[in-house]
């Protein structure tokens, strides 16, 4: 059981790192809350991480199925494709990195569906023994792909439910006396989604979203210590202002709050079930707060800041964030970048991040 404690610790530490948990190194003690598969905690929308990583209350658009799918029924345009890239680490590492594609469309004027595939590559692995020895050479990769419906209630008020297959592969074959596999699970998100918009487009709007529930996953096959899925309760708000017809400014706030428990004692976290575990981690504070600003012209330019704050549960991250995008008709792109901050040791990890998304619009709905 030590030993593979120690890989799961390993490996969780390496994960949260390129997940963004951490940001760096610290005088004081930190208790960080991990969990599996954290790449579906990273930002994978270049729109949304240009506003300190906000989406939940913000318009709908092609990537709100990474955020909350009930926004969908009320996006002006009858569907929409995206693409987002993102080389992750870039400071540390470079051959990590996430891929996204996917996209929404409209049933009508009440209700629309959508899918969104994740592949997630880590680059290169060595692992070693005991001894900083190197046993081999492993190649990370994850991924997921979801199907989602979401339906208006009201002409105000909307909701969607998503089903989500997770695969991870970190590692194969035996390390350190114990056999590893792929590891899959199965998750669910429901969001919801309160637009005040009045006909000019100004107005509060408001989202909710609790983001994979489900199975808790493991790498052996005769174990019984399963990993929690990052589970997450994210909660927004935002309004949007409208000036002289062509001007836009959205300003917003959200909290998210990862709902899985400390490893106070191993043998009592992994005989708590999935379920409890979402009740329990109300307990502790693992949430993280973030803010944004979009200026938009005409739909046709738009520039964006964000800032993002953690705990020290989650490292003390601290990142700010800018981003831009244009429309030419149909198509738009979306750069986001992460500015750099802390000097030295302190230095945030993530510091010039880069994301770059591309969406394509189907007509406007009539």
């Amino acid at each position: 059981m030590k030993k593979t404690y120690l890989f799961r610790a390993s490996i969780a530490a390496m994960l949260l790192t390129i997940a963004g948990a951490a940001s760096g190194q610290t005088t004081e003690p930190v208790n960080i809350t991990s969990s599996a598969v954290p790449f579906l905690r990273i930002p994978a929308d270049a729109r949304a991480s240009g506003m300190g990583n906000m989406g939940l209350a913000t318009s709908p658009d092609a990537n709100s199925g990474l955020w909350n799918l009930s926004k969908t029924p009320f996006a002006d345009s009858t569907g929409s494709l995206a693409v987002n890239y993102s080389p992750w680490l870039r400071d540390v590492t470079k051959d990590v990195y996430l891929l996204h594609a996917g996209g929404y469309y409209k049933l009508g004027e009440q209700q629309a569906i959508s899918a969104n595939i994740r592949y997630f590559s880590l680059g290169n692995l060595p692992l070693t023994d005991y001894n900083g020895q190197l046993i081999k050479t492993s190649y990370p990769r994850e991924m997921s792909f979801d199907i989602g419906y979401a339906r208006k209630l009201t002409d105000r008020f909307g909701i969607g439910v998503a089903f989500r297959y997770i695969h991870s592969s970190l590692v194969r074959g035996n390390l350190n006396e114990v056999r590893y596999k792929p590891a899959t699970a199965v998750a669910g998100d429901i969001s919801m989604y309160y637009s005040g918009l009045n006909e000019d487009g100004q107005g509060l709007t408001a989202g909710l979203a609790l983001s994979n529930l489900g199975s808790r996953i493991a790498y052996r096959g005769d174990s019984d210590q399963k990993e929690f899925l990052p589970a997450n309760f994210g909660l927004g708000l935002a309004y949007t202002f409208v000036m002289q017809e062509d001007h836009r400014l959205m300003l917003g706030a959200e909290g998210n709050k990862l709902m899985v428990p400390e490893m106070n004692d191993v043998k009592e976290y992994y005989e708590t079930g999935a379920m409890a575990a979402w009740f329990q981690s109300f307990g502790h504070n693992t949430w993280r707060a973030s803010g944004g600003v979009e200026y938009s012209y005409r739909n046709a330019f738009s520039a964006r800041l964000g800032y993002v704050s953690g705990n020290r549960q989650e490292g003390r991250i601290q990142e700010m964030t800018a981003g831009i995008g244009g429309r030419y008709r149909m198509v738009g792109m979306n750069l986001s970048y992460m500015v750099p901050t802390g000097s030295g040791g302190s230095r945030n990890p993530l510091s010039n991040t880069l994301r770059i998304g591309l969406t394509v619009d189907l007509a406007a709905q009539q």
